[in-house]
């Protein structure tokens, strides 16, 4: 058993999930001087027109504030996606809101887009690249490939998904905001905890809402920032379809498959337990075969060259290896580094680096 699993088991697992969040970011910034010195776990590879150090990125949810990019990439991710940042800023849903299952591997939430807001989180941005442009001139070379930078967006709560003028301008002030600082961006429609957002995956809306933030972004950028949709594991075999049409007929540029679902099947842990967490988003290992087969569902149906991010249930190298050999070209974690701490990355890179 690893240090970090005895850490997890007998000192995590007692503290509140939120609060050992928080405690373990700090711990990972804290510790960037030293994770900085670790070889580089690196194997690049083009997807989007991008150059990823490596096919392993840390999904959104996890920085949601964009306070600790640079730390979280001395672990080895080769790409940080960041949010949900939406157009406001706003507190999320109340406390208690995150809960593990040990048993699952899995954990539940209902966070409900807690965050700074876009104004906020775009002058954090613009402070780290003006802090990146000064060590650049202070250093003669880079000690290691640059990990990317992805910002994912989505609705503020108070904003009404039936009310399509203002939802546009909602996600709109976003990619206005944050778009020139992103190496890609998200649209995400998918979390099951703001109210009525997973109503914004209907093509009929998701279609204007995605040309909206194309446009947007192309006005405050010089460089084409690639743009993807985030998906949840609930659709149906034909909504899923459905936007892997859109994406394709819309020269998307790619599409995150999954988010959390809101489905309990086959749980491990007491029902009862279950009954008493409540509502939210289920993440980590349950969610494993759905979130492979719809990733499954849009390589068969979309274009070699739309890139698809495989997440959801990647906990081991097989995972991994399982959503690239489906066509993945990206694949994301999240609650597996939460259970499996912070040497998992580079566990997961060297697992799935390319061959030659």
């Amino acid at each position: 058993m690893t240090a970090y699993r005895l850490l997890f088991e007998h000192v995590l697992t007692r503290t509140d999930p939120e609060r050992a969040h928080h405690a373990a970011f700090r711990a990972i910034r804290t510790a960037t001087p030293l994770t900085r010195r670790l070889p580089s776990a690196a194997s690049p590879v083009e997807v989007m027109g991008l150059s990823f150090p490596n096919r392993l990125g840390l999904a959104a949810g996890f920085d949601k504030n964009a306070v600790g990019i640079d730390a979280l990439a001395a672990l080895g991710f080769g790409h940080i996606e960041i949010g949900t940042v939406t157009g406001e800023a706003q507190p999320g849903n109340p406390k208690p809101r995150l809960f593990r299952l040990p048993d699952d591997r899995a954990v539940i939430n209902r966070m409900g887009f807690n965050n700074d807001g876009a104004e906020a989180v775009a002058r954090r941005l613009e402070r780290r690249v003006a802090a990146m442009s000064r060590q650049e001139r202070n250093s003669r070379h880079r000690t290691r490939p640059r990990s990317l930078l992805g910002i994912n967006i989505g609705k503020t709560k108070v904003v009404p998904d039936d009310d399509q003028a203002a939802v546009l301008a909602d996600y709109e002030k976003s990619a206005r905001l944050l778009s020139p600082y992103a190496d890609y961006l998200v649209v995400n429609v998918s979390s099951p905890n703001t109210p009525g957002l997973r109503n914004l995956q209907a093509v009929e809306k998701l279609e204007p809402l995605l040309q909206r933030v194309r446009r947007t972004a192309d006005e405050v950028t010089v460089d084409r920032v690639p743009m993807l949709v985030k998906i949840a594991p609930d659709l149906s075999e034909d909504d899923v379809l459905a936007v892997a049409d859109l994406a394709g007929a819309i020269r998307l540029d790619g599409i995150i498959a999954t988010n959390t679902t809101t489905s309990r099947d086959g749980l491990r842990t007491d029902s009862a337990r279950v009954a008493e967490v409540g509502p939210g988003g289920l993440s980590g290992a349950p969610l494993t075969e759905r979130s492979l087969e719809v990733l499954r569902l849009l390589r068969k149906r979309v274009e070699d060259d739309l890139a698809l991010i495989g997440v959801g249930g990647v906990t081991t190298v097989d995972d991994a290896r399982a959503r690239l050999e489906a066509g993945a070209d990206l694949v994301q974690g999240y609650t597996a580094f939460i259970y499996e701490g912070p040497l998992w990355p580079r566990r997961i890179i060297r697992g799935t680096r390319d061959p030659g």
